[in-house]
């Protein structure tokens, strides 16, 4: 189905940029191709880059509107400060590293005009170099286990599925992916933006907790497809992406987790990280486990923020529990019974019919 945009509609596809020249030549021109219509405009935030993309830019594409950050803020914060300065009424972000296809754009809109508690939606995405599997960074919806570790439909932990028409159903998930995210403008701001002290990594599932505990709901749209390269600013191997995402996962449950789930959650996080980071020993994966022990002083060293942030966000929540918790444990899915797939989870969410379409 593909449904025209309103003329007067207003969106804001915004990519933030580091250092990626290399990237803008191969996926741009599939973004600006694809946002003729009124009422859209793309915009490139750059983050402090050196390597004269943006200059670049201006020659090649002096239609895309340039954002220019003094220093290397991050994705969280370098996002916040972005769209300070853009009016839409839709934000898209978008991935410097994602090749868009024709009409992408229209199923999402169409979703959230149709469904005004939908804050955010996020596409089909699928893997850039192998294109029958879904890729790791978003696939058909996030969601999060009973203990907080996020996975997908189509990729638990790092298997991903081949896309063989199985998630084509619209259904509300826990968080979209901020690799490819539409966003209501009034509702990002007022749900204050990602947490900037997350850098990168995790910053959309804390956004969208936040924004489901004041009883927004969050959607995936299989009908609009975009293809993602992935690991085009860190590798997933990378001790730095490990760091931000043991790091960023206590962050986001230090902040979110209902009380009655605050102490027992977290204790049993904190060991199992200490599991991980003795796995990562015994494999000789040494930077690796520096990455968790590093992530835990961090954690341990912002918890007067913490506690403040979570005090805040305590004012704001609604008590809404989220059927987009998977009541288990996905490690023990993926570890001991072997599963590599959601559809093998027997996850039955009981509010599948709230996403009106």
């Amino acid at each position: 189905m593909i449904v025209r945009m309103e003329k007067d509609r207003s969106i804001a596809i915004v990519i933030l940029n580091w250092n990626g020249k290399e990237l803008f030549e191969t996926f741009l021109p599939s973004v600006v191709r694809n946002a003729s219509s009124p009422g859209i405009s793309v915009f490139v935030a750059d983050n402090g880059s050196t390597d004269h993309s943006v200059d670049w830019l201006k020659k090649e594409f002096p239609e895309v509107r340039i954002i220019q950050l003094k220093e290397n803020l991050g994705f969280a914060e370098g996002y916040n400060q972005a769209l300070k300065q853009v009016e839409a009424e839709y934000f898209v972000l978008l991935n410097s590293d994602v090749e868009v296809t024709p009409g992408w754009l229209d199923p999402c809109i169409h979703l959230m005009e149709e469904d005004k508690n939908v804050a955010a939606v996020q596409p089909k995405i699928l893997s850039y170099n192998k294109p029958h599997l879904f890729e790791y960074a978003g696939a058909a919806g996030g969601f999060i286990d009973s203990l907080g570790y996020p996975f997908c439909r189509g990729r638990i932990l790092n298997c991903t599925e081949a896309d063989l028409g199985q998630y084509n159903r619209v259904i509300p998930v826990f968080w979209a992916s901020g690799a490819c995210m539409l966003i209501r403008a009034d509702l990002f701001r007022k749900a204050g933006g990602f947490d900037g002290d997350f850098w990168a990594h995790m910053e959309e599932i804390d956004l969208c907790w936040r924004l489901k505990n004041q009883g927004y709901a969050i959607a995936c749209q299989p009908e609009s497809v975009v293809f993602h390269l992935g690991g085009g600013t860190l590798s997933y191997e990378s001790p730095k992406k490990v760091y931000l995402n043991f790091r960023n996962n206590l962050y986001m449950l230090f902040k979110n987790l209902p009380a009655n789930q605050f102490y027992s959650i977290l204790l049993i996080r904190l060991v199992l990280d200490g599991v991980a980071a003795l796995k990562f020993l015994a494999g000789f994966s040494f930077s690796s486990f520096l990455a968790v022990w590093r992530a835990h002083l961090s954690f341990y060293g912002s918890l007067g923020k913490l506690i403040n942030k979570r005090k805040q966000l305590r004012k704001q929540n609604g008590g809404y529990k989220h059927a987009e918790v998977y009541p288990g444990s996905i490690m023990w899915q993926f570890f001991i019974r072997k599963n590599r797939s959601y559809s093998n989870l027997n996850f039955r969410m009981t509010n599948e019919t709230e996403i009106n379409i």
